[in-house]
């Protein structure tokens, strides 16, 4: 066999061990980014079953015409802001709006839960009280969820970025993903005072 024969077979040889390596490579990149998106999926199901939750009781408290009117209206213009807002998980400035406005309907229906203390006839009414208990639920499951996206996340950016995969990976195009960060102010403990006299 000739040296220039071997040389061939050599580089035929490394040609089609890089091909393994880059398809293998490709396709978990593929497989990593579904992940994201499947997870990232389970995110806005979680929210979309709490602001389903929301409209129930919006319902119930609309029911009461005594109730303020100005929070309720509050409450609707957020949940109106939070479900127009559509997501693109590799624009980090899609996702941090989206996560200001899940942010600011949550405090306005918590402001509406604060003022329903002041009305009996509505704590008592049975959608109401099933609506307190099925939120519980329903904010812890957004949060296994937030963390299930971030971990998600976590991997395909660590595949994304590693030597040698990170050559590859800008190759097809593959970025990195913006992770769900906590609420801006989410970091101080909050002040709680006891007016015991």
């Amino acid at each position: 066999m000739s040296k220039a024969m071997i040389a061939l077979l050599v580089l035929l040889g490394l040609f089609l061990i890089f091909g393994f390596y880059g398809c293998n490579t490709y396709n978990g990149l593929i497989r990593s980014d579904q992940e994201v998106k499947k997870v990232w999926s389970n995110v806005e199901a979680n929210y979309q079953r709490r602001t389903d939750l929301y409209s129930s009781v919006i319902k119930t408290v609309e029911g009461s015409a005594k109730f303020e009117k100005s929070t309720l209206k509050e409450v609707l213009e957020a949940r109106s802001k939070a479900t127009s807002i559509k997501v693109d998980i590799n624009d980090p400035a899609s996702l941090e709006a989206y996560q200001k406005a899940q942010a600011s309907l949550q405090g306005s229906f918590s402001k509406l839960l604060a003022i329903s203390e002041n009305y009996p006839d509505l704590k008592t009414t049975a959608a109401f009280r099933d609506f307190q208990t099925q939120i519980e639920g329903t904010e812890n499951r957004i949060n296994v969820a937030r963390q299930d996206y971030n971990k998600a996340v976590e991997g395909f950016n660590l595949k994304v970025k590693t030597f040698p995969r990170n050559i590859l990976a800008g190759m097809f195009g593959f970025k990195e993903k913006a992770f769900y960060k906590a609420d801006a102010g989410s970091e101080k403990v909050p002040e709680i005072k006891f007016d015991i006299e």
